[in-house]
């Protein structure tokens, strides 16, 4: 068994975890060296299959909270499966013969049983001085340790699975908040912030056993339309203030009901929250008019990592897209959370607008830091975000949507028409661009989009815009010579006037947040600010990236292929002394033949 090898030889290991990395995560590198060192002398292969029992039996019950549950409520049950595991360990002892390799491995293998069996142990205990703490500031059916609600919250998006959160909370109101993190920290856990669990970045998963989920989904106080005087603008505005367990679309469905948009729409806003949103800047379709979720925030309250509140507030908002403010200015004001008062004197940061967000960048902002501005772009790490007041906007009058395909292989023809729509758009003073979004082919290919052109193929590239204005006429002509400048460029362009048929249009781009299984290979582009421009080299980078991988891996599945192949090619001639065999000269052949058909 060398370092490169896949096959798994620990039993029920159905997870992404190889055996070297569970031999490591129970014993220690040193002993998969060893163990390497034994299976090379051939003297141990019952020995090896009873320890890979043991780590077997341990892996499964670690990897699944349904068999822990099970475990810590029957003792009997556990003490005849440390019973079990304590007796192959003896048989191995037995085995040993004298080897010192071999019971130096069964050593280490006792203390790894030991530590699993302690596990539980400890695990009852903390569960119970962590229920009674934690049942002090909310009620205690918010506190989760059941197996259900730790497999809920071992990942998000991403599908990444390091460890299984220790408890999670799922407080019913900001101010239990506070009082959790102070709980939590007495307790020694680590914490997460969590809402819907839509993130592509890992933010939620947790990276240590003890951890606590704080699961905000409950804070779902959304408040009424306001008309109201922020600071800094002469005039009132509209706004409203939501939790931050809000689902997005239930704050768009608000604003729609009073004639108003909520410009925060990513494409999982039927399932991500608003708390999620401000840590992760959200966009979507909107951004390109009114900026993503930076930009649209009045202010917001959240939990700091020592348990006290911390409210930032933007003076002077500009109520528009934050980079084409000259100078941006926030004020944060720190409160004890169990006094409620104020901690020291408010801060005021101030940078330059233009630093946020680059010139020509619609959507995203460039200094992901944002000069230290707590909570947005933070993806939790540096807070709880508990709720928020949005500035709330007012969509012209009409509206058309255009779908253009464009087709051919090189992209670099299509590309221009992004920037020469845009630019033409731009100058136009009765018209504005309030939605812009681009699928490139393996979106296309991913969301099983329908063609509207009749070329009987799928595009190269898929563009979707929503063109505004209060002038019906010009907003139609407008339409018109997006699609003739599409046109120049070997593309299609059709063009939606209903709301039925505008829906329809945008129906793809709304698909593309579940389909996490199919974007591993090239979603990338989830943190990357691309400039319209470079578009083309972007993609062009990834898809050279992809390919690269590609054949990288199907090289190596080769190589291992083919060294499988000679390794049993080998055991056959071994086992067979008569070298005129029947079988064994019909395997050989066939053995080479696939060498052949390898190479």
């Amino acid at each position: 068994m060398s370092s490169s090898t896949r096959i798994r030889e620990i039993p029920y290991n159905y997870t992404s975890f190889s055996d070297r990395e569970i031999i490591i995560r129970f014993l220690g590198e040193p002993m998969w060296l060893l163990i390497n060192e034994l299976r090379g002398e051939r003297r141990t292969g019952h020995s090896a299959r009873m320890l890979f029992e043991v780590l077997g039996d341990m892996w499964v019950v670690q990897r699944n909270p349904f068999l822990q549950d099970d475990l810590l409520e029957n003792p009997r049950r556990r003490r005849q499966l440390i019973s079990a595991l304590g007796y192959r360990i003896e048989q191995i002892e037995k085995r040993a013969d004298g080897n010192q390799k071999a019971l130096e491995l069964a050593k280490n293998a006792r203390v790894a049983v030991n530590t699993f069996a302690e596990w539980f142990e400890t695990q009852n205990l903390l569960r119970d001085k962590a229920l009674k703490s934690l049942s002090k500031v909310t009620s205690k059916d918010n506190v989760d340790f059941s197996g259900m609600a730790r497999v809920s919250h071992v990942t998000d998006a991403t599908d990444w699975r390091v460890e299984f959160p220790f408890v999670v909370l799922t407080p019913d109101s900001e101010e239990e908040v506070p009082m959790l993190v102070h709980r939590c920290i007495e307790l020694g856990l680590t914490l997460i912030a969590r809402g819907g669990g839509t993130g592509y970045t890992g933010g939620a998963v947790p990276l240590y056993q003890n951890t606590a989920i704080i699961n905000t989904e409950k804070l779902l106080a959304i408040g009424s339309l306001e008309h109201k005087q922020i600071a800094g603008v002469d005039k009132t505005v509209p706004v409203v203030r939501t939790g931050a367990g809000v689902v997005t679309r239930r704050v768009s469905e608000l604003a729609e009901r009073h004639g108003h948009v909520f410009a925060v729409d990513p494409t999982s806003q039927d399932a991500s929250t608003i708390g999620g949103n401000i840590a992760m800047n959200a966009g979507g379709k909107k951004a390109v008019m009114w900026g993503t979720t930076l930009d649209n925030l009045v202010s917001w309250r959240m939990v700091t990592a020592d348990g006290n509140w911390l409210e930032v507030e933007r003076l002077n908002h500009n109520l528009g897209k934050i980079h084409e403010q000259a100078e941006v200015s926030f004020r944060l004001s720190r409160y004890d959370s169990r006094s409620e008062k104020l901690i020291g004197e408010p801060e005021t940061l101030v940078f330059a607008g233009a630093s946020l967000r680059k010139e020509g960048l619609g959507k995203d902002v460039t200094d992901k830091f944002l000069g230290g501005l707590p909570g947005v772009q933070k993806e939790g790490c540096d807070g709880i975000i508990t709720s928020a007041y949005f500035l709330l906007h007012t969509m012209p009058s009409h509206t058309r949507t255009v779908a253009l395909e464009f087709y051919g292989q090189d992209l670099r023809r299509s590309v221009p028409a992004i920037v020469e729509i845009k630019d033409y758009l731009d100058a136009n003073p009765l018209v504005m661009l309030s939605g812009l979004e681009h699928l490139d082919d393996r979106y296309i290919r991913a969301v099983k989009y329908s063609p509207k052109s009749s070329r009987g193929t799928l595009p190269k590239m898929l563009l979707v815009a929503d063109i505004v204005g209060d002038d019906e006429t010009a907003v139609s002509e407008a339409a018109s010579q997006v699609v003739r400048l599409a046109n120049a460029r070997d593309a299609e362009g059709f063009i939606a006037v209903s709301p039925e048929a505008r829906k329809s249009f945008w129906s793809e781009r709304s698909r593309t947040a579940a389909i996490a299984a199919h974007t591993n290979a090239f979603k990338i582009n989830e943190d990357v600010v691309i400039p319209l421009g470079r578009l083309a080299d972007y993609s062009e980078g990834i898809e050279t990236i992809n390919v690269h991988q590609s054949i990288t891996n199907k090289l190596a599945m080769l190589d291992a292929l083919k060294e499988y192949i000679d390794q049993q090619a080998d055991q056959q001639t071994g086992q067979q002394a008569d070298a005129q065999n029947e079988l064994t000269q019909y395997l050989t052949q066939r053995f080479e033949q696939a060498t052949d058909l390898i190479g």
